[in-house]
């Protein structure tokens, strides 16, 4: 070996393993399908919850909205944990301890006798069961599509769509029936089809690559590696030791990072403490099989970020206010509950559809995200001059649609960002950066909403948000630009230099 070794891509290993694209993969997509409507579709139906235990508590605006603000915030706060335990253990395991964590939040939120206990419960537990269902969800997800990601991604959001067309009506419904209480007990129930969705996660079949990460881990905890057979063992164990100690470094913006292998014949002389050096080459590997924290050097990623947290504080208050504004423009309660079907509906539509779209790559999705994100934000900046039921229909059509459009290749669009390699990590700080929009979202539209008496200043908050978000969309759009403007450079710099070296060998053999 020598000194010092130069690697490029240490996490791409991991990446070798080929995605089926068809057979197995539709079943890890129906999981993420359910996983979608249990989780963020709950969320959007929370709005029919959210008028009862106003009422029942006599709370302001801004109380009552803490709630969803604080499952929001611990769904995007608890994406990298769920995505570090979900590399040292398993995406199934992790799903399931999440679906029971779930329903035991809400469950427990039904005898809540405060706002406090409804914080702790309903917001903060069932928020956490979220982030251990939904991100090793979507990330095995990505791993099974590669061809179709966009098709695949675009009918597994479709979940939160369908749930919340056929939740809404019917949790008003049962609220009606059985009090808000009563309901939150059966969707406690209702959310222990999530721990399904964890067995659904079948790992996928690994390549040589894989299997060296694999064995190393298993050989760490005294297991077998089952996963090799008996071919691809012998041949992956002469590189596995290579491969692990080159897993140490991972691209970054700059370039390349040179790191001291672990192998004290192949450190350099002049290094002092060798022994140091190659402790903290082994730390930073393990760290690294697990959280990617290079991310936070990459540009793009943090530039993406930026939108995201924007968008979050525009994303999440529409869908909670949709109904108490409705309600207090005298329109009856299942017709407000139908203005969130309506919504749900075109939503759909828009996924499947702008997902179809996304797929064919007429034009680049960066610029399909900036378009749908623009188009968002000016429908909910017009959603207070509707009064009637009819033109509150109109918007929720307008708002469902263009929504689906922007949901539907958003996680796409962050792949392409970081790569598919690194969409586990990735997606774990993407929603740990956007927790703090998702948190303040709410609360802030219901400050607005308390201080003017108007539902409808939450929805002029939520649009200019988005309209602030499509700016850093922009920005990475420039940045691409310069990049590959940058890259072109290089390359016509090194063919013309090629080019000259050969004129001038030439020019030698011909005077020879």
């Amino acid at each position: 070996m020598g000194s010092a070794v130069k690697v490029r891509k240490g996490m791409e290993a991991v990446a070798t393993t080929a995605a089926p694209d068809g057979g197995y993969a539709w079943f890890v997509s129906l999981s993420c399908f359910i996983v979608f409507g249990l989780t963020f579709g709950v969320i959007k139906v929370f709005g029919v919850f959210y008028v009862e235990i106003h009422k029942y508590f006599e709370a302001t605006a801004t109380e009552t909205s803490w709630i969803t603000s604080i499952a929001v915030a611990t769904i995007h706060i608890f994406a990298p944990v769920a995505s570090a335990l979900s590399a040292h253990y398993s995406h199934r395991s992790v799903v399931i301890i999440g679906g029971l964590i779930c329903s035991l939040g809400v469950v427990t939120g039904a005898f809540a006798r405060n706002l406090v206990e409804l914080y702790l419960t309903v917001g903060f537990l069932n928020g956490l069961g979220y982030a251990l269902t939904w991100t090793p969800t979507v990330t095995m997800l990505g791993l099974y599509f590669e061809k179709r990601r966009p098709v695949a991604n675009a009918l597994a959001s479709a979940g939160e769509c369908i749930f919340t067309f056929v939740l809404t009506p019917l949790f008003q419904l049962l609220i009606d029936s059985y009090s808000w209480r009563g309901a939150l007990l059966i969707l406690g129930a209702l959310q222990l089809n999530l721990c399904v969705c964890g067995m659904l996660l079948r790992p996928l079949k690994a390549t040589r690559d894989v299997t060296c990460v694999s064995e190393v881990k298993a050989e760490e905890q005294g297991f077998s590696l089952e996963l090799l057979t008996k071919e691809d063992s012998d041949q992956s164990k002469a590189n596995c030791q290579e491969t692990e100690q080159q897993r140490i470094s991972e691209r970054s913006d700059q370039g390349t990072v040179e790191v001291c292998l672990e192998d004290p014949e192949g450190i350099p002389n002049s290094t002092k403490d060798p022994n140091c050096r190659s402790k903290r080459a082994e730390l930073r590997t393990k760290i690294l099989r697990y959280v990617d924290y290079t991310l936070i050097t990459n540009t793009q990623f943090m530039v993406y970020s930026m939108f995201g947290v924007f968008a979050a504080l525009g994303f999440f208050a529409p869908a909670l206010f949709l109904i108490p504004y409705a309600r207090s423009k005298g329109i009856e309660e299942y017709q407000a509950a139908a203005l969130m079907s309506i919504s749900a509906a075109l939503d759909l539509f828009g996924r499947l559809f702008f997902g179809w779209v996304a797929n064919l790559r007429l034009v680049k999705m960066v610029q399909q995200l900036t378009a749908t994100v623009i188009l968002l934000g000016t429908v909910l900046l017009l959603c207070p001059l509707a009064s009637s039921f009819s033109e509150l229909a109109a918007v929720s059509t307008a708002y469902g649609l263009v929504y689906g459009a922007t949901v539907s290749i958003h996680i796409t669009v962050l792949a392409e960002v970081v790569g598919v390699h690194r969409l586990g990590s990735a997606l774990g700080f993407f929603m740990l950066i956007r927790s703090s929009g998702g948190l303040l979202g709410p609360p802030i539209a219901g400050y607005f909403i308390d201080k003017m008496s108007d539902y409808g200043m939450g929805f002029i908050m939520a649009g200019a948000a988005l309209i602030v978000s499509a700016l850093f969309l922009l920005l990475l759009r420039q940045i691409d630009h310069r990049g590959q403007g940058s890259s072109a450079r290089n390359h016509h710099m090194h063919t013309d230099k090629l080019g000259q070296s050969l004129g001038a060998e030439a020019k030698e053999l011909g005077m020879t």
